[in-house]
């Protein structure tokens, strides 16, 4: 599973992906190569030519109330007849509608540099995009570019996209004061506990399915729903060479950065925050992008922290574009619904990923990997380790092909996760989750230690777990999976047992440990059960067959 680049090739592959592409020499990400299990070009931060210019150059005023809009969009135009250049945001609150970019911009945060959006909406005009995984309409978004090479954001300061003018809001999410005061300035009620900003948002709500509003054709139908329609904050789209480093990137409308179909992106030690509250909040969606490097940033947001996409159901078909050759090191992720996430839009696929060296500190879930029929998409060749998890709500690693557009923690309020006997045909439609590698994982304090959720007519295959310690409340549940193998699991469960496998097939299980003194350490059960080995298991008492399952399809040794 090693590829080790020779030096030769490193060099040509470099040259060919892109002028900012040097070879791995040149790189200061070079460490990242090392042991890599996937082949992907060597990529650096792009450069800029030496051109600097200040926002004060062209009538910026950092007062906080002063509408910057003009200022920002004359230093980029005049920076871009130049070739390009740095253009340079000194302390202070630089208040401003959206910045589009140009090829070949640096914006450059001072130390303590604020760029705050106004929430003006009429400044953020209807464009056509994608969000969700779906080609649809959208409000333009604070900081966009489009088809450009050579972009950057880049310093110190602190970009804040006023987003709680844009979301609704849930009252179980805050407290009483502060759903008094966010509520009492206007908005209406979708129900007693949960509020919009307008009632324009809540028709939006009405006709939308997860987030999309569906069956609009005209310009006026869609200007019908235009408070609905919150922008990610930071969209490039179809963009070379993209470098985000240093800045805090925060309170965004709906997701706070997404890179979407670009190519040679780095993103390096950036802070992403939403408050915990904030609905589709998402930290960073990478999606359809090849040729990714984040890392030692931290997420602290209301959804998933990294999340991993390529398009959703039919459309993400169309697109066919995978994210690919992706490497995620050295990052922390507080609150958020995943630390790590890959899907539910999928649907283009996702290969070559690996995600080492993080720790998620009180997120809903660890590794979070999520689909449903309807999908489609291979995600494959991923590889995670070294790990650590403190105080996670639900599973440290979860695989759920029934994902319903709810977080974990909500699916778990509402009662039992469905687990569905029903075989449907396998088609272009159906997800596919396989050849994934998991190690040197450690969690403490968690709900349930794993869970795996396959479909039954193409169950989820070749997952490989390998030394891993959990502490959780309840022990792993392994359903319609196949080709499964623990190395030197440890899951001390408060309830037993702390493995239970259900209609699965061809699962090894090697050097397990558990709790000595619970009355059965495994549980098998399912009809379709079929090829389990257990080896090193404590005693023949701690194994418990369900009745519906044979005998001799439990192989056992110690």
């Amino acid at each position: 599973m090693k590829y080790l680049f020779p030096a030769v090739m490193l060099i040509l592959t470099a040259f060919a992906v892109s002028s900012c592409t040097n070879s791995k020499s040149e790189s200061k990400y070079e460490y990242l190569y090392k042991d890599l299990p996937f082949d992907m070009p060597v990529i650096s931060a792009p450069t800029f030519v030496d051109n600097d210019v200040r926002i004060t150059d062209f009538g910026g005023v950092g007062d906080g109330i002063f509408l910057n809009t003009q200022a920002f969009a004359k230093a980029i135009d005049a920076l871009s007849e130049k070739g390009g250049g740095r253009l340079i945001v000194p302390s202070g609150v630089w208040f401003t509608g959206p910045i589009v970019f140009k090829s070949n911009i640096n914006l450059h945060l001072e130390d303590q540099a604020i760029i705050l959006f106004s929430p003006d909406k009429s400044l953020y005009p209807l464009i056509e995009t994608s969000f969700e995984g779906l080609d649809t309409r959208r409000s333009q978004s604070p900081i966009s570019g489009t088809n450009l090479e050579n972009i950057a954001i880049t310093g110190k300061g602190a970009i804040d996209g006023n987003g709680h003018h844009w979301r609704p809001l849930k009252k179980e999410k805050v407290s009483e004061n502060f759903w008094k005061r966010a509520t009492a300035n206007g908005g209406v009620f979708k129900r007693p506990d949960y509020w919009m900003p307008s009632a324009q948002y809540l028709y939006g709500d009405s006709i939308s399915d997860m987030n999309v509003p569906k069956n609009l054709k005209t310009d006026e139908e869609w200007e019908s729903v235009k408070d609905f329609l919150r922008p990610v904050m930071v969209s490039f789209r179809e963009c070379k060479n993209v470098y985000l480093q240093g800045v805090i990137f925060q309170n965004s409308p709906a997701w706070n950065i997404h890179p979407l179909m670009c190519e040679n992106v780095i993103i390096d030690g950036v802070q992403v925050r939403n408050p915990s509250y904030a609905q589709n909040g998402d930290g960073l969606d990478l999606e359809s992008c090849k040729n990714a490097i984040i890392v030692n940033s931290t997420f602290d947001v209301g959804d998933d922290g990294i999340c991993i996409k390529s398009g959703k159901d039919e459309d993400g078909r169309k697109r066919n574009r995978p994210c690919e050759n992706v490497i995620v090191d050295n990052c922390t992720v507080f609150k958020g619904h995943g630390g790590f996430v890959v899907g539910s839009e999928m649907s283009g696929g996702v290969r070559n990923v690996s995600v080492t060296n993080c720790q998620f500190l009180g997120t809903d879930v660890g590794l979070r990997f999520k689909s449903k029929r309807g999908r489609g998409g291979v995600v494959e060749n991923i590889y995670i380790s070294n790990i650590s998890m403190f105080d996670i709500a639900t599973e440290p690693l979860l695989f759920d092909l029934y994902y319903g557009g709810k977080s974990a923690v909500e699916v778990l309020e509402e009662g039992a996760e469905p687990v569905e006997t029903k075989f449907e045909p396998v088609d272009e439609t159906t997800p596919s989750f396989r050849n994934i590698y998991v190690k040197d994982i450690s969690c403490s304090n968690a709900r349930r230690a794993m869970y795996f959720n396959g479909l039954p007519e193409h169950n989820i295959d070749n997952i490989n777990i390998e030394n891993v310690m959990i502490h959780s409340e309840i022990g792993a549940e392994l359903i319609e999976s196949e080709n499964i193998k623990l190395k030197n699991v440890q899951i001390y469960a408060a309830k037993s047992p702390a493995l239970f496998l259900k209609n699965v097939k061809n699962v090894q299980v090697e050097g397990f440990k558990a709790d000595s003194t619970q009355s059965n350490i495994f549980e098998v059960a399912g009809s379709r059960t079929k090829d389990v080995a257990i080896t090193s298991l404590y005693n023949a008492e701690a194994l418990k067959v369900g009745s519906e399952t044979k005998r001799e399809t439990v192989k056992m040794s110690n």
